[in-house]
């Protein structure tokens, strides 16, 4: 496996991860669906890469005529490795035990891992994705085989995080099919797809069905051998005539030149993307799964097309926010309006911010904040901008917009260390940042109820008995998903949940967690 494909080195190895979980109640009720044989893992937009049970013959010598009889596909022996207790952060650097896990079934775990709810703060995404990627031992009845690691990996690719979850794989070390499908899929969404066949051809224990045959080999520059294996694959009857239709407009394009675009297929992999950007009927990604949108962002791609995927990954955390910023900066807005208006606003912001004018950069911060406020990126804004804007030493409300800036970024507690309140209102989100309510909270419920989760007196309130049980029996990786679904569930609405959540997670060790979620809830304005 190519580790050099991967952007994930280059971002902040500590990824405290993303995403929403589903309460312990439904994973309970549904663990008896994976007993009868429900899968443990599933994508369902993955390219059908690696044949099972039938192969195309080996890559690298297509065959002369076709052959009357297909071997069975190969397999990598995994001699002692336990691929369900692969992770890429140590305990010393995710802070996480290593018996998060031990103590859960994988039933129970797929089910809290795989069910989509409503999107979560940052915070909680991020601290989601920190369990997918923390090093610990397996579940109590993992058989190392790799149906928990699936499950994780899975789990990323459906949030976007295309670079933590190439990262999880090129841990495992050698590919099984599975890891190596997902691998591929990867590569194709990112644009490093030589890379990607390259690793096909050296990998002996992966075989490659005929149309990742075909598409590796014609780019590879071998297109006699990939009309031919197209040929074999036709007179074995071992391809569905849309895929076959496509594959021929891919080998030979100056035979379709007046012909009409195909139809949209119905069903789209990152391989059937990639096939039809080289016919020349690119499929938008709008629509279509987050991972799709990091096909916008190669260069090839217009203006308006990056900027939108870019957007769109940067607010689910799928991309680091400089990348987003650096797509901003590219050139002048070519309208007004919309995205344009959001490029506008950033590139305003910037050039008052790089000539150190106060009195402009006062006007201009409230401006892009407003406008990145409605697309919901400020957490993105804030990691990016939030050091510089505290040098800027700002005064009245531009000064108080700054210091809410800092509380949404990483150093949010030392901005509150430094901070002489305003008024109440700071005085209270400095003793959360800091993790006691040490002042009263504003006047209204979600505050009050974030307030008992922070008491003064530091002495954590009894949690309800569900949560208690979960804690005692050692199930620690099971409460922090319910501690998670609990603050995205009572975000929405319910109170004691936001409290019950904000505790849990204090009781867990999960104490920065639990504050950034506390701050968010309260200045990003997502209730309800």
């Amino acid at each position: 496996m190519s580790a050099s494909r991967s952007r994930f080195p280059a971002r902040q190895m500590a990824i405290e991860a993303r995403a929403v979980v589903a309460s312990l109640a439904l994973a309970l009720s549904s663990a008896s669906a994976l007993a009868e044989g429900a899968p443990l893992s599933a994508i369902d937009w993955l390219s059908d890469t690696v044949a099972r049970p039938v192969i195309a013959p080996p890559l690298s010598e297509p065959p002369a005529k076709p052959p009357g009889e297909v071997e069975a596909i190969t397999t990598v022996p995994l001699s002692d490795r336990n691929l369900d207790a692969v992770g890429i952060l140590p305990p010393s650097v995710s802070g996480i035990d290593r018996r998060f896990w031990r103590a859960s079934s994988v039933g129970v775990l797929a089910q809290l891992i795989q069910v989509e709810n409503p999107d979560p703060l940052p915070a909680l995404r991020d601290l989601f994705q920190l369990l997918m990627l923390a090093e610990t031992d397996p579940p109590a009845d993992a058989d190392g085989a790799g149906a928990f690691l699936l499950m994780r990996v899975d789990k990323l690719l459906s949030m976007g995080a295309l670079d933590a979850a190439a990262a999880l794989v090129a841990a495992a070390g050698a590919p099984t099919p599975d890891l190596f499908r997902r691998d591929f899929d990867i590569a194709l969404l990112l644009g490093t797809e030589d890379a990607a066949c390259a690793d096909l051809r050296a990998a002996p224990g992966i075989a490659p069905t005929f149309a990742a045959r075909i598409f590796c080999l014609a780019r590879g520059g071998d297109w006699q051998a990939a009309e031919l294996t197209l040929r074999t694959a036709q007179a074995l009857g071992q391809i569905p005539p849309s895929e076959e239709a496509m594959l021929e407009r891919f080998l030979a394009p100056e035979l379709f030149e007046d012909a009409d675009p195909l139809p949209v297929p119905e069903r789209i992999s990152p391989l059937v993307m990639r096939i039809h950007e080289a016919i020349g009927e690119p499929v938008a990604s709008t629509g279509l799964p987050l991972a799709f949108a990091h096909g916008d962002l190669t260069p090839a791609t217009g203006w308006k097309a990056r900027l939108e995927a870019g957007e769109r990954l940067a607010r689910a955390g799928a991309i680091a926010p400089g990348e987003l910023f650096e797509i901003y900066a590219e050139r002048k807005p070519a309208a007004s309006g919309g995205v344009w208006a959001r490029v506008a606003a950033v590139q305003r912001f910037e050039t008052d911010l790089a000539t150190g004018n106060a009195a402009a950069l006062a006007s201009s911060l409230p401006r892009v904040w407003a406008a990145l406020s409605e697309v919901e990126l400020e957490v993105a804004f804030a990691e990016i901008y939030a050091p510089a804007l505290s040098r800027a030493k700002l005064e009245g409300e531009a000064g108080q917009l700054a210091f809410r800036i800092a509380l949404l970024a990483p150093g949010f507690e030392v901005a509150a260390i430094e901070r002489v309140p305003a008024d109440d209102t700071e005085a209270f989100l400095i003793g959360l940042a800091r993790g006691a309510a040490s002042a009263p909270p504003p006047p209204d419920g979600l505050a009050r109820a974030i307030a008992l989760a922070f008491p003064a007196s530091n002495v954590l309130p009894a949690l309800p008995a569900a949560s208690e049980d979960l804690v005692k029996a050692g199930r620690l990786g099971e409460a922090a998903l319910m501690a998670i679904d609990r603050v995205t569930q009572g975000a929405l609405g319910d109170r004691r949940s936001v409290t019950e959540g904000l505790i849990l997670l204090r009781r867990l060790g999960l104490e920065a967690p639990a504050r950034k979620a506390a701050l968010q809830l309260l200045l990003l304005e997502r209730d309800g």
